[in-house]
């Protein structure tokens, strides 16, 4: 799968500035090339449990702003809110293994993460809404249709296109749900992150 992960990222004008199997491997390549962007499977050797999502995470405080993107091949609740957590959530993506299939969306998920921007799986997100009963529960299903696609990074104006309402509709539902999840005004917080991060934490 990395070697057609680097394929797929040579086609779309990328350079791959290392590929490694090992967390040490990945540690030390980071330092020693800087990339815009790292890209990990949330479990590598030795023990195939949650080491690449180690390494991520100590990159993540070594590099403040490191844009990280994490592969997984199950919904691993644990996982996706740490890495949230991790730097504010900026620069952050999360997603499962078979959504690489669609190389496009694939794609522009990595270049938004790139540019600073948090994007997580819808898969991993309906699921998560699934299990949660509360607060999320409080939500209307169209406010949870909202926030899928504010933690897959899309904006207010995409959201509004492909929901197929206004702006300033997308803004009431966003504006309620900030509400119904407690999150009050806060100025160095991007409640955007905060809302997926509060049903990840089981607020």
């Amino acid at each position: 799968m990395r070697e057609g992960i680097t394929a797929l990222l040579h086609r779309f004008g990328h350079e791959v500035t290392a590929s490694v199997g090992t967390p040490g491997e990945l540690i030390a390549a980071v330092r020693a090339t800087r990339p815009d962007l790292v890209l990990t499977d949330v479990r590598m050797p030795p023990s195939f449990t949650d080491e690449g999502l180690r390494a991520a995470l100590e990159l993540r405080g070594e590099f403040p702003g490191l844009p990280v993107f994490v592969l997984s091949l199950y919904v691993e609740q644990t996982y996706a809110a740490e890495l949230l957590d991790s730097g504010g959530g900026d620069g952050v993506g999360y997603m499962l293994k078979d959504r690489v299939g669609d190389v496009h969306e694939f794609a522009e998920a990595l270049e938004r993460v790139a540019g600073g921007g948090t994007v997580v799986d819808p898969h991993v997100v309906r699921q998560l809404l699934a299990l949660r009963r509360d607060p999320v529960s409080r939500l209307t299903p169209r406010e949870r249709e909202v926030l899928e696609r504010m933690a897959e990074g899309r904006s207010n104006a995409a959201i509004a296109r492909e929901l197929f309402v206004t702006e300033a509709a997308v803004g009431k539902h966003i504006r309620a749900i900030f509400a119904k999840l407690e999150l009050g005004m806060a100025e160095n917080d991007h409640r955007r992150v905060l809302a997926v991060l509060a049903y990840l934490r089981g607020r």
